[in-house]
């Protein structure tokens, strides 16, 4: 799992590429988000753009990004998606929870 972390407009903006499919780089990815929560940062975008492929592992990131930032009266978003990973989604009801947006852009306006 590789991603990058950015900020923009007081919003975390997780960046994942490849496959999403969990491992050793999530606890770092996770201190990291707790870290950014603890400091201020209240809103996430989630730019899956470049992820390829999501087991239930990717799937779990997703739900304990989302609660995280859910658990300090923030919010998180998905963007970019492509069609196979919001048909996941939808198949998983995740979309009912989680919001989905076509651009990074728009997702940072709507977070």
């Amino acid at each position: 799992m590789k991603y990058t972390l950015t900020e923009q407009n007081n919003t975390l903006i997780i960046t994942f590429q490849g496959d999403l499919i969990g491992g050793s780089d999530s606890l770092e990815l996770m201190d990291t988000i707790n870290d950014k929560i603890n400091n201020g940062v209240a809103k996430a975008v989630i730019n899956m753009n470049d992820v390829r492929y999501m087991n239930s592992s990717g799937i779990g990131i997703l739900i304990t990004i989302f609660t995280k930032f859910k658990n300090k009266n923030g919010n998180a978003v998905v963007s970019n998606a492509s069609d196979q990973i919001i048909k996941l989604l939808t198949i998983t009801k995740l979309d009912t929870v989680i919001k989905l947006f076509s651009t990074q852009d728009e997702a940072i306006e709507g977070v």
